[in-house]
């Protein structure tokens, strides 16, 4: 079982940006030193929900800081970014860090963003496949066309290439962000494994995990390729010597936060959207993550290992808002719930 951590950095009320940048680097740092696998790293436009707008930038910044960690993005919106831009900075990272990163992608949402950037709603909507295609075709073949609705220029060489690296993999690792059976047939009809979210139970994710074995299979994917796709579940982990500590942690800090990130995402079209209610949707990640004593928290992400078949695990470990309560949440995290999962 592999472990890391998915960090937001996560504005909270009453703190400042750098603050929030601060406490997302610094976490890191620490899940190296406690023995995690893997450093997850959220990005975001123009909301306090999470401060990071460049999850490629800050991977550069957390792959120079460390040496055996692994980075990725959870995720680089792809709408809103060139495809073949995307794709240089993955196999720069790639190849300048021995092969310790990993390019998350997702479809973002209908946000303010689309306007922004200036690639519309459509590239949200209906241009998805077209530029996860293009990425990975960069990221895997030595030269690179494109003849699409979005995307067309001349075929050039991809410089600098990753799968002549001398890393253990041909390219960095590509995970997608799968919230619908429309994403999970996308990622498994190009063998790709899912990034599921911490919005979902082990039911539900077990579903889609079922849903991407049947479509790969479907697509001529060969059983080995199916077996070893490596899907991530994000979730919540807060670890205190009493379950209710520890769940008091997240209920005082949590919905505070994501009543003022949430509501601040603002829609292109001017589209109606309903928000969570802040409380319950706190109190839902506490049922359904690893929540409580180390005990609890170790026997739930074995639980939902057995249930779903997902041996990643993506935990924010943020949730308290507190710079020195988050470090001593991720250390915990590796010293009293890791090994039990040994």
């Amino acid at each position: 079982m592999r472990v890391g951590s998915f960090v937001l950095a996560a504005q909270f009320p009453g703190q400042g940006e750098g603050e929030a940048l601060h406490r997302a680097v610094r976490s890191a740092e620490v899940a190296e030193e406690a023995g995690l696998d893997t450093v997850w790293l959220a990005e975001h436009h123009f909301v306090p929900y999470g401060t990071c707008p460049s999850a490629v930038t800050l991977a550069a910044l957390l792959l120079g800081r460390t040496r055996r960690l692994r980075v990725g993005t959870a995720v680089s919106v792809l709408p809103t970014t060139h495809p073949v831009t995307l794709g240089e900075q993955a196999a720069l990272l790639h190849i300048t860090s021995g092969g310790r990163f990993s390019l998350g992608v997702g479809r973002g949402g209908p946000w303010v963003d689309l306007e922004v950037f200036g690639s519309g709603l459509e590239a949200y909507e209906k241009g998805f496949p077209e530029s996860l295609d293009l990425l990975v075709r960069w990221l895997r073949e030595p030269s690179v066309a494109a003849d699409g609705e979005r995307y067309r220029f001349r075929e050039v060489p991809v410089v600098p290439r990753p799968s002549e690296a001398l890393t253990e993999t041909d390219g960095p690792e590509i995970v997608v962000a799968c919230t619908s059976p429309s994403s999970v047939r996308l990622a498994a009809e190009r063998g790709l494994p899912m990034l599921l979210g911490m919005h979902v139970g082990d039911e539900e994710k077990a579903e889609m995990v079922a849903l991407w074995r049947r479509h790969a299979r479907a697509s001529g994917r060969s059983p080995e390729e199916i077996h070893r796709a490596a899907h991530v579940s994000a979730g919540v982990c807060q670890i205190a010597d009493r379950r209710a500590d520890a769940a008091e942690a997240l209920l005082k800090a949590m919905p505070g936060w994501l009543r003022q990130g949430l509501g601040a995402h603002v829609t292109v079209d001017g589209r109606s959207r309903q928000m969570r209610d802040p409380l319950a949707y706190t109190e839902l990640l506490c049922g359904l993550h690893p929540v409580g004593t180390p005990a609890l928290c170790a026997d739930r992400l074995a639980a939902t290992s057995e249930r779903t078949g997902i041996s990643r695990f993506a935990l924010l470990v943020e949730g308290s808002g507190d710079l020195a309560a988050t470090e001593e949440n991720v250390r915990r995290l590796g010293a009293e719930v890791l090994p039990r999962l040994a």
